[in-house]
């Protein structure tokens, strides 16, 4: 590996050999484990616990000799802020300048049974663990300074790194860390602070990574220094899954820089010296394709088979005296991320190497190693996990590491694969389109007897399942019975409305899916809620007081309360603006909009958006803040203006160009978001924040225009 990438994607196993290390198994018990490398040869202090020591559910950190600590965050960063969080965490448990923590990621390991980025699931299933392994290390460290200066374990404390006692005695950690890890069982509690301790968590930080980022010191795939790495680009077909037929590449191999033309099952590979070199070169293949299986579709065509895979309305409860219906049509998304899919790869006889930021590793290494002929051998790939510059779970498939092995393989050097914007845009894996029939049955007196709401979605893909082999092979087994559940263990009602029932129904649409922010509840979920402003409409009731009336959560109502006080619901407004409030519980935590615009211009415009939202124990409440103004974007681009279009098999929009995201002069100047705590679970945030917001949104501009939007994205003319 080159020295340059050390520094990139060492894991803590690379650290000096003096040095404490610790291990923290999230099991029934906790199991901790201490080694000291003071004596031993390089490679054995740098073993990880074996498997007879850790199940797949650990994590550790490691101190330093100088003091600083060193903790492995098994997921992936992808602008998120997860390190951050992560740093303080460990930071607070061992009372350290948070500047005393580096947070480094990890490859695959077998020790973490689950290595996926996504289901807002980082913090919520890492934290207790984190809590666990720096509170555990804090009390060995006590219990070495006790027996070193002969006192009273629980007569010293903690600050600032060091241990310290009443008689003004210090001891810095890394001065103790040897002594600590001959601790067997520590003399004062091991157990992690309560919230109402906490000093750093819970308080507004900035990132530890942030000035790494904005100076571009941080590193992603492209930025790395593989000695001898080609720069390489595909040739893709002008339809979605279309395949090669025939290629002449000699035009190209005489171009200048070119190393090398390699055919793909995607399309046709080439590498120069350059990457100048290798799009022009690129440009120059002449390609016969053969069309891929949905180029006898467009968008009108999809619209009618989602359409018809509704099918008839289900009967009515009894005493229903009227039926509201409502139906929604969603277009398919780009993910869009600001890094394009990009990856580098080694294949040096039997055994592979790719660096790549992965939502989940485990899988990635799986079609690698299938792709080479190594299926059976999955343990002959390494997989290298750095930052992505975004996600939304486009990152769950590895396209680009299965092209970059091959071509490695081919040419027999490393590669850097880069996949262009127009690539990305067009070739993805999108939230796919869909249309919704939600029907409201009321009774005598305005009374709500039942919800139906049935959507037929293509199938969202899931091959990489929850992130665990089991799910995983369900996932490429019975793509429609793993989508069809997940709809049904995270989609739900949160209102008191009678007899409720949600289903899918998944019509054969062969374009590829992958799941987006949210999920189904990004298409689900807003349509859910901009029905409800029109049921409240239809009863003459303010939508507000209806959602207080029905709900059934005191965390949405809280959070309703909350947005409907600060952004001053119900008050007086000019002509053409108005105000629209949604609400969304999901992923343990719960959250509520207000979007208020003007309608009066050509197109309509936000005004402010407020946002209440109860994540629990709020880590970093900046963080918090980052991730739900920005999903507020998100959802008003795709609610006003941002959407795929299909065209004989072939995805039009190619680039920010026609993928109308908004820019930051749409962006309302006030944005704000207020955080309510029930208690002290960590909660998801990252997906939080979208279908609320869009909602809100919609909701809005139906009560300035007097319409409820039914088709999105609204300004989308069909064209």
């Amino acid at each position: 590996m080159a020295d340059t990438l050390d520094s990139d994607i060492a894991s803590p196993s690379g650290l000096d050999r003096r040095r404490f290390l610790t291990w923290v198994v999230a099991a029934p018990t906790l199991m901790v484990a201490a080694r000291l490398g003071l004596e031993v040869p390089e490679a054995r202090a740098a073993a990880p616990a074996s498997e007879e020591d850790a199940t797949a559910l650990s994590l550790y950190i490691a101190l330093q000799e100088d003091g600083r600590v060193v903790a492995t965050l098994p997921r992936t960063e992808m602008g998120q802020g997860i390190t951050t969080a992560v740093a303080m965490l460990v930071a607070e448990e061992l009372d350290l300048p948070l500047d005393a923590v580096e947070v480094r990621g990890v490859g695959v390991d077998s020790r973490w049974l689950i290595q996926l980025t996504g289901l807002s699931s980082t913090m919520r299933y890492l934290a207790g663990p984190l809590r666990a392994a720096a509170a555990d290390a804090r009390a060995r460290l006590v219990t070495a300074a006790a027996r070193r200066w002969g006192v009273l374990a629980f007569t010293l404390t903690t600050a600032q790194g060091e241990v310290r006692a009443p008689d003004g005695r210090r001891v810095g950690y890394g001065e103790l860390a040897g002594e600590a890890a001959q601790v067997l069982l520590p003399a004062v509690s091991p157990l992690p602070k309560s919230a109402a301790e906490y000093t750093l968590v819970g308080r507004p930080t900035g990132r530890i990574d942030a000035r790494d980022i904005v100076t571009g010191a941080a590193r992603y795939a492209m930025d790395l220094d593989v000695p001898g790495a080609l720069p390489a680009v595909v040739a893709r077909p002008p339809t979605l899954r279309g395949t090669v037929q025939a290629f002449d590449d000699a035009a190209a191999r005489t171009m200048p820089g070119v190393v090398g033309v390699v055919r793909l099952p995607s399309g046709v590979a080439v590498a120069a010296r350059t990457f100048a070199q290798a799009l022009a070169a690129r440009d120059a293949l002449r390609i016969t394709w053969a069309p891929g299986p949905a180029s006898a579709l467009s968008d009108a065509d999809i619209r009618t088979r989602l359409q018809e895979a509704i099918g008839p309305r289900p009967l009515a409860p009894l005493f229903t005296t009227r039926t509201l219906e409502g139906r929604f049509d969603f277009p398919y998304l780009a993910h869009a991320t600001m890094e394009t899919q990009s990856c580098v790869a080694r294949v040096e006889g039997t055994q592979a190497e790719v660096w790549i930021g992965a939502q989940d590793p485990k899988y990635l290494r799986r079609e690698v190693a299938k792709a080479l002929g190594w299926e059976l051998a999955p343990q002959r790939v390494t997989v290298n996990v750095i930052r992505a510059g975004g996600g939304f779970g486009r990152r769950f498939f590895g396209e680009a590491a299965v092209e970059a092995a091959l071509v490695s393989r081919a040419l027999g050097q490393p590669v850097k694969l880069m996949w262009t914007r127009n690539d990305d845009m067009r070739h993805g894996h999108f939230r796919p389109a869909s249309h919704h029939r939600i029907l409201a049955y009321l009774g005598l007196g305005g009374s709500i007897l039942g919800w139906n709401h049935r959507a037929a979605i293509p199938t969202v893909e899931l091959p990489h399942g929850f992130g665990d082999a089991v799910t995983a092979l369900a996932g490429e087994l019975l793509p429609e019975v793993t989508s069809a559940v997940f709809f049904g263990l995270s989609q739900h009602l949160p209102y008191r409305f009678g007899l409720v029932s949600q289903e899918v129904r998944e019509p054969a649409i062969p374009i590829p899916t992958g799941s987006f922010r949210s999920v189904f509840t990004s298409q689900v979920g807003v349509a859910n809620e901009v029905f409800v402003d029109q049921l409240a409409r239809e009863l003459q009731q303010d939508p507000v007081e209806l959602r207080r009336a029905r709900l059934s959560s005191s965390r949405l109502r809280a959070v309703l309360d909350k947005v409907v006080a600060e952004g001053q619901w119900g008050r007086a407004l000019p002509t053409g603006v108005a105000q629209g409030v949604a609400v969304l519980e999901e992923w343990d935590s719960a959250i509520a909009h207000l979007v208020e615009v003007d309608v009066t211009g050509e197109v309509p415009r936000v005004l402010r958006i407020v946002i209440a939202a109860d994540v629990g124990l709020p880590i970093n409440p900046k963080g918090i803040e980052a991730q739900l103004q920005g999903a507020a974007v998100d959802a008003m681009s795709t609610t006003l203006s941002a959407g795929i279009h299909i065209d004989a098999g072939a995805v039009r929009e190619g680039s920010f160009a026609d993928y109308h995201w908004l820019r930051m002069k749409h962006v309302p100047s006030d944005i704000q978001v207020h955080l309510v705590r029930s208690d002290d679970r960590v909660g998801g945030v990252g997906e939080l924040g979208y279908p609320s917001a869009a909602a809100a949104l919609a909701n809005a501009i139906a009560r300035a225009r007097g319409t409820m939007p039914t088709r999105f994205p609204i300004l989308d003319e069909g064209v």
